[in-house]
């Protein structure tokens, strides 16, 4: 019997329209009835989002699952944030479920910027190095009480062996089109590290749809929704979805991880991209998905010797 989490069914979004939202505002805070709501461009997956007004902005929950981060973002990111170099969101109110809404749902600060794209980056090596300042901050904010990994956030900062099944599976399945050997060797090689047992804060998802640029230099750092604390590796995947070879190198070295840590980032890195390399592979509509998957997979190659 396995010892490790059940991931639990993909979640059943729903959709939230702009109407809707102008009702929640204007039922729970009047104070902002006057104010246009738009629907945010890219809004996001596990959350819906619109503009209120020009500075703020309203975060709905797409899913029961996500909104478990609801009270632990109203909780930590003031604390967080008071103790990081780049602006993460801010909340300014929280909303009670209603107008046909279920969940529970947030009013933040908006943040200025453009998502991050290897475009965009004016200065990759600048970039990664601003990145890896970034995380040593959040990683060196105090732990304690901090919310441990769980379904709140899929466990991100636990166990790799969480997605060893699924890792698994999309290896069989992508025997023939992607390196299964040597990428089942590197899947391995995660899984064995020791972590050291000390609780550090983490994101849980950095990557490039939560980074905001500004005049192509990060600006600010989005969705802390898998926050918590434990095993902070789950941060390092971006090295390898988003960093240029150099960028991942001056990466490392600022954030000074040793070789396990890096080895269970790069874990991370790869369980994502083959997971979504076997759910798109088939499918002519999702190639350019496909595709930047597999970029993080020529990435991750790149780091191991190919003796290997």
């Amino acid at each position: 019997m396995s010892d490790t989490p059940d991931l639990g069914p993909v979640p059943e979004r729903i959709t939230v329209e702009a109407a809707q939202v102008r009702r929640l505002i204007a039922d729970q805070f009047p104070q902002w009835t006057d104010l246009p709501v738009t629907p945010v461009a890219a809004g996001g997956w596990d959350n819906r989002t619109f503009h209120l007004g020009t500075d703020m902005t309203v975060r709905l929950p797409s899913a029961a699952e996500y909104a478990r981060a609801v009270e632990k973002e109203h909780r930590w990111l003031p604390v967080l944030a008071a103790r990081l170099p780049l602006p993460i969101p801010t909340p300014l109110a929280k909303g009670l479920p209603g107008e046909d809404y279920p969940y529970p749902w947030s009013v933040y600060r908006w943040l200025d910027g453009e998502t991050a794209t290897r475009e965009r980056i004016t200065d990759p090596v600048g970039f990664a190095a601003d990145l890896a300042d970034f995380l040593v901050a959040l990683w060196a904010v105090s732990p304690e009480d901090g919310p441990a990994p769980g379904v709140h956030n899929w466990f991100r900062g636990g166990t790799l062996r969480t997605f060893d099944g699924l890792t698994r599976r999309a290896l069989t399945e992508l025997d023939g089109h992607v390196d299964v050997d040597r990428l089942r060797d590197v899947w391995r090689d995660a899984l064995d590290t020791p972590w050291d047992g000390i609780d550090r804060w983490f994101h849980g998802d950095v990557a490039k749809g939560n980074l905001l640029l500004n005049d192509g230099r990060l600006a600010a750092v989005i969705d802390f929704g898998t926050c918590g604390v434990g095993d902070p590796s789950c941060d390092l995947a971006i090295a390898w979805t988003l960093l240029t070879a150099e960028g991942r190198r001056v990466f490392r070295e600022r954030l000074s991880v040793d070789d396990d840590t890096w080895a269970r980032g790069r874990g991370w890195a790869l369980w994502k991209a083959l997971t979504t390399c076997a759910n798109t592979y088939a499918d002519p509509e999702d190639a350019a998905e496909f595709t930047e998957a597999g970029h993080t997979l020529d990435a991750i190659l790149s780091d191991i010797p190919s003796g290997r």
